[in-house]
């Protein structure tokens, strides 16, 4: 009995501590003077005076609202995107059948998907296989775990779906708004500017959706930028989540239009592309490469960020969330040089490129026979195969 009380006191001990440390912790975080101007308390940003904020409780309803989404989007690629494909002529090509061998299996798994030379002709010997045998069992073996084309259609499909839907939302809300147009005005008032029910929802599905794709990355075809994918979507969610609690929201309505507006038509090109309309694909990459251009790399840097980082020190001196937010700004500034090497190098091999029949008739990991075709992880590419993005 005497063990079995002094276990119970320290575990309350223990409970305690634990929920001192997480208040004190809690406290620190939501310090004033770490995310609001000098001066001011988050007692300025409770509602009153006919005022509604944004609050960090809103948030939570994210997280449900990104598991709607997953439903949302299974119905949407089986009862609307699949029916699409047909009606465009999108079917899966026949691949041929991987002959059962338990030996190159096991290297598969275990060792390499791309054996070497060396390893090639040792595996021949152990399965009584010619070298050539060896090698075109492992292309048909990469080729069975590549995703198809349908399941990278549904994809496209569903995130064009939302795109447009986001970007014809986000200009109904600001066309008539007075920062959409002078971006001085943004700070004017702030941070005692009252919360829309328009920027509220906005903000919502947005944050939802992309909380969404965190949850579906590792479901969904796995590009060569996986890791940056993951870097963009958690810098997003930051941004947006930061901006939201320290009343940030006209710059946070802006950041997400100017990113929606050139994803729908990457996703316009990718659904063509995965029909073999070449024609359509190719004139919509155009399109998609200006536009991505000088929305991320004009428009984002030298008007949004140029906003956030010039015109607020006319109103208050800086803090720690100001560097804050700009930092995460140019963290997606970054991302968005990194995206525009590869879509220019793209757009070279795409206009100045060449490509011969000899370069890709015997290889059976190519899909498509377009100017602009996809590699094995789902990317666009030119024709000869140096360049992708997502």
């Amino acid at each position: 009995m005497f063990r079995q009380g002094s276990l119970f006191v320290t575990l309350q001990y223990l409970c305690l501590c634990l929920s001192v440390m997480i208040e004190t912790i809690s406290k620190w975080f939501w310090w004033d003077r770490l995310w609001l101007p000098y001066n001011l308390m988050w007692t300025d940003l409770e509602d009153k005076e006919g005022r509604v904020y944004a609050k960090a409780s809103h948030l939570y309803i994210t997280v449900p609202l990104a598991v709607a989404f997953l439903v949302v989007r299974y119905l949407f690629e089986r009862l609307i995107a699949t029916p699409c494909a047909a009606l465009l002529g999108v079917r899966e090509p026949t691949r041929p059948k991987v002959a059962h061998n338990s030996v190159l299996e096991l290297h598969f798994i275990s060792h390499s998907r791309n054996p070497r030379q060396a390893d090639i002709d040792g595996l021949s010997k152990k399965c009584s296989l010619t070298p050539r045998q060896v090698e075109r069992w492992f292309r048909r073996r990469r080729n069975r775990d590549r995703p198809g084309v349908l399941k990278k259609f549904r994809e496209a499909s569903w995130r064009l779906a939302f795109y447009f839907c986001a970007s014809v939302g986000g200009l109904v809300a600001l066309y008539d708004k007075e920062w959409f147009y002078d971006t001085r005005q943004m700070w004017v008032g702030y941070p005692k500017q009252s919360m829309l029910e328009s920027q509220y929802w906005y903000y919502i599905l947005e944050m939802g959706f992309y909380w969404s794709l965190l949850l579906s990355i590792t479901f969904d075809v796995k590009r060569k930028d996986f890791k940056e994918q993951i870097i963009h979507h958690l810098a997003t969610l930051i941004l947006l989540s930061f901006s939201w609690c320290a009343n940030y929201i006209r710059v946070g309505t802006l950041v997400m239009l100017v990113h929606d507006a050139s994803d729908v038509l990457l996703e316009s090109a990718k659904l063509f592309n995965y029909a073999k309309w070449e024609k359509t694909c190719n004139s919509l990459f155009v399109v998609f490469a200006i536009v991505f251009l000088v929305t991320r790399l004009i428009i984002f840097p030298f008007w949004i960020i140029h906003c956030t980082w010039v015109y607020p020190l006319d109103h208050y001196p800086p803090f720690f969330g100001y560097y804050f937010f700009n930092v995460m700004l140019v963290v997606l500034l970054l991302l968005h040089i990194f995206w525009a090497y590869l879509i220019l190098r793209m757009v070279k091999k795409f206009l100045f490129g060449s490509l011969t029949k000899d370069e890709r008739s015997d290889n059976e990991e190519d899909e498509g026979e377009s100017s602009l075709t996809e590699d094995n992880d789902g990317h666009l590419k030119a024709t000869n195969g140096s360049a992708n993005h997502h």
